[in-house]
């Protein structure tokens, strides 16, 4: 199976430190407006995702969400989550405070990745 998402090692470096300061974590990913659309990082059970938005994976065992209409728009692409100096859109982010902003680089699926997909999980 594909996987839908995956991580660079400095987001992984930095999932580890927020998960010792504040234990297991979750990340969403909005579709805009006031939280703009870069990953916001949780407290797991920090953030209730809504019916119908979908969790493309884990990374460090944190759940993925996903706005469901954002999903729908990038379904067919690969989410590779990355991290950055400075103050992202949203101040909520357990990154913020560090002086960090996690970010999403997106890539298109070949086809023969589409044929072999990981399965989505919708909130019910």
């Amino acid at each position: 199976m594909v996987k839908r998402l995956d991580a660079t090692e400095k987001a992984l470096d930095l999932i580890k430190i927020l998960k010792e300061k504040h234990g297991d974590l979750m990340f969403y990913q909005a579709g805009g407006c006031c939280e703009g659309t870069q990953p916001q990082c949780f407290e797991k059970g920090g953030f209730f995702p809504r019916m119908n938005d979908a969790k493309i994976g884990e990374i460090e065992r944190s759940e993925f969400w996903i706005d469901r209409d954002l999903f729908e728009y990038w379904k067919y692409s690969h989410f590779k989550l990355d991290v950055l100096d400075g103050h992202g859109p949203g101040g909520f982010s357990l990154e913020t405070p560090l002086g960090k902003t996690f970010k999403i680089h997106y890539r298109l699926f070949t086809p023969e990745e589409l044929d072999n997909l990981e399965p989505v999980t919708r909130m019910e």
